[in-house]
């Protein structure tokens, strides 16, 4: 059941990328070239899906003490701001930015074979692939050895 639900959850999703524009990379450049051809369409989609969610949100969690499909909700606790979430963000903005594609919406205009989403899936999973697999560097050398 848990797999249904992802399922049905996955092609909502897509659904909504593709109705929104948001599956088009040039609808994302225009949105993000604020003082050339500056789309403000985006913005409308971003706010009603923020107008949706957070008081669905805020329902949820005072109706339910765990969802219905596992054994707690699974909810960010840290508040930090460390130099590797700064560091991915910035990779995923320039990415985001220079290809139009962010990964729900290049997965989602995958199928319409286009050059530019051809090319950026590929290199997206290989930037998930080093990203797993590449150690984390401590910026402090003697954090986790022993004194």
């Amino acid at each position: 059941m848990k797999q249904i639900f992802a399922l049905l959850s996955g092609l909502i999703f897509g659904i909504g990328l593709i109705v929104s524009g948001m599956a088009n990379p040039a609808k994302i450049l225009n949105f993000l070239d604020v003082f050339g051809t500056w789309d403000p369409s985006l913005a409308f989609v971003m706010g009603g899906a923020i107008a949706i969610t957070a008081p669905g949100f805020a329902l949820l969690f005072r109706s339910r003490q765990k969802p219905l499909f596992d054994n707690s909700f699974r909810v960010p606790t840290r508040n930090d701001l460390e130099p590797k979430l700064i560091t991915g963000a910035a990779i995923f903005g320039i990415g985001w930015g220079l290809g139009g594609f962010c990964p729900g919406p290049a997965l989602t205009a995958l199928p319409l074979a286009a050059t530019g989403t051809l090319i950026f899936v590929p290199f997206m999973l290989a930037g998930m692939w080093a990203a797993r697999h590449t150690p984390d560097i401590s910026p402090n050398p003697h954090k986790g050895t022993a004194s």
